[in-house]
């Protein structure tokens, strides 16, 4: 955290990840990641032991559901509240402390080719999928069962099927190069 409450995009807070009790799935499995990708490091002293956290990393996504490989790009404080079911493909890039829960997909396959690149300290809703190429800004939050097709810029919220922007009482719908065109509620 910053000085004045706000969680930072930039600087990882790895107390967020730091497991409280045995029985803490999330945090386990990432863990296992973390633990894994330092053992595996070149002269590395721990390398032998890379194979244990293999064994960890198995056990936890059995338990969770989740399918989060070992070799992903994921920034420090990444909190995973209920990781039943989370989906990250791994050649996505998730910034730091970002909030995921239950069923999130974060992957290929949208119009945009390539993997998706999320900021940092953004908030994704249960059943949110993050799908092709997009970026997620900073700061940004996508709603619970949104399908993120298009770039959502820093501190944006998205919402819907397919996503759309929503700020302030205003509607803005996504296009296909950032120009966001205003609908007026009122």
């Amino acid at each position: 955290m910053s000085e004045h409450g706000k969680i930072s995009a930039d600087t990882p807070d790895w107390s967020r990840e730091r497991c409280r009790e045995f029985w803490d799935p999330g945090r386990r499995l990432l863990r296992s990641i973390r633990c894994y990708q330092v053992a595996r490091k070149r002269h590395s002293p721990w390398r032998w032991l890379s194979k244990y956290w293999v064994l960890q990393h198995r056990f936890w996504s059995v338990v969770t559901g989740a399918d989060i490989p070992l070799n992903c790009e994921i920034g420090g404080g990444l909190l995973l509240i209920h990781p039943n079911g989370v989906v990250i493909f791994p050649g996505s890039i998730i910034g730091p402390n970002c909030l995921a829960f239950q069923q999130v997909t974060i992957g290929t396959g949208g119009p945009k080719p390539g993997a998706p690149v999320v900021g940092g300290n953004v908030t994704i809703g249960a059943g949110a999928k993050i799908l092709g190429g997009v970026t997620i800004g900073d700061h940004a939050r996508i709603g619970a069962n949104a399908v993120v097709l298009q770039d959502v810029p820093r501190g944006a919220t998205a919402v819907g099927v397919p996503a759309t922007i929503v700020a302030g009482g205003k509607h803005y719908e996504l296009a296909g190069d950032l120009s966001l065109s205003l609908y007026s509620e009122t």
